[in-house]
């Protein structure tokens, strides 16, 4: 009988699995039976042998997900398989389109078990587009994931409105820091923020992450932008996607997962009569406009949040964020 053990999946290479458990790495492939949603009898489970009524194939791309934690069974090539994905207690999702004129939409987890999400904007080249950073904190929102905003690039600008802008996102209750990886600025915060979580990196190339990472953790930009080099290709930007040890001696416990050619995640759950829920600011106001849960918070009467908004309760690019959010 083979010994199950358990460990974290770090790294996706398209059929296979690099699972690290202890001091341990295993190269593992998953059993069939996770691609498969097993449905066994509602009846009380003394009364009847146990015995699968339907199979049926699990709605995902893939069933194992960077970031979980499983349990497997080792060969004698010192290979394994995995058997089991443990209960996540979180997750980062996009939908991913297949078939004829992308009719069927399949659940993709892209990391597991995260710990925040960390959209990065550079202060300036490129210049910053608030709205994408209004889309990332809203999809993390409709996935109950916290965020932790980084401003990048604090040198290359004097005083062009980056200190106002991060100073309405902490009064929302967001965690701002803004950094530089050339005067140091913000290294040692975004450092500490960053040591012993999993963290998930979403932002355009050329905002700084690899001088940034460099900065906090010698080596640790290089790797991640290796890594993203790799999976930014192609059409299956995270059929190889990894998790990086953040850890100073490589080893599990936390770590940096980029994630190249992903611009937006999570929202596909979200109606749109909801989008505001997903503005932490805006939430209280949800409900209470004249026309009660019908209101479109665009051009009706008594809408408590344009209100807000006129009041200077909700800031008026935040709210136009929100609107642009919920046309599509």
């Amino acid at each position: 009988m083979h010994t199950t053990n358990q460990g974290t999946v770090y790294k996706k290479i398209i059929g296979h699995y690099v699972v690290h458990a202890g001091d341990r790495v295993i190269t593992c492939e998953i059993s069939s039976r996770l691609r498969k949603d097993l449905r066994y009898p509602t009846a009380d489970p003394t009364s009847i042998r146990p015995h699968v009524v339907r199979v049926q194939k699990i709605q995902a791309i893939d069933p194992v997900a960077v970031g979980d934690e499983v349990r497997f069974v080792e060969s004698a090539d010192s290979n394994g398989m995995i058997v089991e994905v443990l209960p996540r207690r979180s997750m980062l999702v996009r939908r991913e389109a297949t078939g004829p004129f992308a009719r069927h939409a399949f659940v993709q987890v892209v990391v597991s078990n995260l710990d925040q999400v960390v959209p990065v904007f550079a202060a300036a080249q490129p210049t910053p587009k608030w709205s994408l950073l209004d889309r990332y904190l809203v999809s993390a929102e409709s996935l109950d994931l916290p965020s932790l905003i980084c401003i990048t690039k604090l040198d290359l600008v004097a005083d062009s409105g980056i200190a106002a802008i991060a100073e309405m996102y902490r009064r929302i209750g967001y965690q701002v820091i803004l950094t530089s990886a050339v005067s140091g600025d913000g290294i040692a915060e975004l450092g500490e923020a960053l040591r012993g979580k999993v963290s998930v990196l979403v932002g355009k190339s050329g905002v700084g992450k690899t001088s940034l990472l460099n900065a906090i953790h010698p080596g640790l930009g290089l790797r991640v932008n290796a890594v993203s080099a790799l999976t930014g290709k192609g059409m299956h930007t995270t059929s190889n996607l990894e998790m990086i040890p953040f850890s100073e001696d490589g080893g599990p416990g936390g770590g940096v997962v980029d994630t190249p050619g992903i611009r937006e995640f999570g929202l596909w759950q979200v109606a749109d009569s909801e989008i505001a829920l997903m503005f932490p600011e805006m939430r209280s106001y949800v409900g209470t406009c004249r026309f009660g849960l019908d209101c479109r918070h665009d051009k009706e009467p008594g809408c408590a949040i344009r209100q807000a908004v006129a009041s200077g309760n909700v800031s008026q690019e935040r709210y136009e964020s929100m609107l642009k959010l919920r046309a599509g």
